[in-house]
């Protein structure tokens, strides 16, 4: 037993003197690897499976750029992106970080423009830890369940919603998609594109009044790159593309493009729930655009 257990460190040691990246050992050519925590569960993430996971993005130099919980299916790495051979790295309550190449990251996984922020062929940490790993099969199955409970909870949002907007007289019409758009505080002409970094501080609350989140309690705006998957609900994100840098404003928006039918992942926001957000747009970093010549070599060398 000793002699596989020094076995095992020895193999440990060795990994992590084939990486450049200190306590980190080589997973692939592009790819490294520290186990953070362990778990009691055996059983690795697989393809399709579905996992909830605490997930950071975060530069070399551990500047975090993103911090969240997410529920996620795990797809094929190779078509989909590094990360999700991350993920079929780890079991329920493990945690690790990775050391993967960004353009993979933001290109095959989240399919949107790399940060400004972040150079040509730069690597980034994911800090990941699996709270919940359920196979589809498990997923499905209670999905289905719970949605036969809350079947009629859909029509009583709808009637809390329409009341809602007669009690507060609110005279906008709503986007198609929903949406209330109620503007505080104008803005000036720079507009929101896709790939922008955009920095914000929300209150999110229910219509009843009561907060859940406030990045002004905490005081510490969010950024996040506009267009990307992961970062805010749909409907914040459809909210924000409406808004121009600088503008103040009130959206009501309801579950089907917030939270959705099973709610927030925390457990905060229960399913068919309408909810409002009080948005600033603080600033809008526009997204290094690529010229022509570099966007025709990147089409010719998918093409060989």
């Amino acid at each position: 037993m000793k002699r596989w257990a020094f076995l095992l460190i020895g193999l440990l040691v060795w990994g992590c003197q084939q990486s450049p990246y200190p306590g980190y050992s080589k997973v692939s050519d592009d790819v490294y690897y520290q186990l953070l925590k362990f778990g009691e569960a055996t059983e690795k993430a697989k393809q399709n499976d579905y996992i909830t996971a605490d997930i950071i993005y975060q530069t070399l130099d551990d500047s975090v750029f993103f911090k969240g919980r997410r529920k996620i299916r795990v797809e094929s790495p190779e078509t989909h992106g590094k990360i999700n051979k991350c993920f079929m790295m780890l079991a329920e309550g493990e945690q690790a970080s990775f050391i993967i190449p960004a353009d993979d990251f933001f290109e095959k996984t989240l399919q949107a423009n790399k940060p400004a922020f972040l150079e040509e062929e730069e690597k980034m940490k994911v800090n990941i830890e699996i709270l919940e790993l359920q196979t589809s099969y498990d997923y499905l199955k209670e999905k289905e369940a719970f949605l036969r409970w809350i079947e009629d909870f859909g029509e009583y949002e709808k009637v809390l919603m329409k009341q809602f907007i007669q009690e507060e007289d609110i005279q906008v019409e709503p986007y198609p998609s929903g949406i209330y758009h109620i503007q505080l505080a104008e803005g000036n002409d720079v507009n929101v594109e896709v790939g922008d970094t955009v920095t914000v501080h929300f209150e999110g609350k229910f219509l009843n009044g009561k907060f859940f989140d406030s990045t002004k309690r905490r005081n510490q705006p969010f950024q996040f790159v506009y267009g990307r998957k992961w970062q805010v609900i749909d409907g914040l994100e459809d909210a924000i593309g409406h808004m121009t840098e600088g503008e103040h404003a009130l959206f009501i928006i309801p579950s089907e493009q917030g939270f959705g039918e099973t709610g927030s992942s925390t457990g905060i926001v229960p399913p068919y729930t309408s909810t409002i957000f009080d948005v600033e747009l603080i600033d809008v970093g526009k997204a290094k655009k690529r010229s022509d010549k570099e966007e025709l070599n990147k089409y010719d060398e998918k093409e060989n």
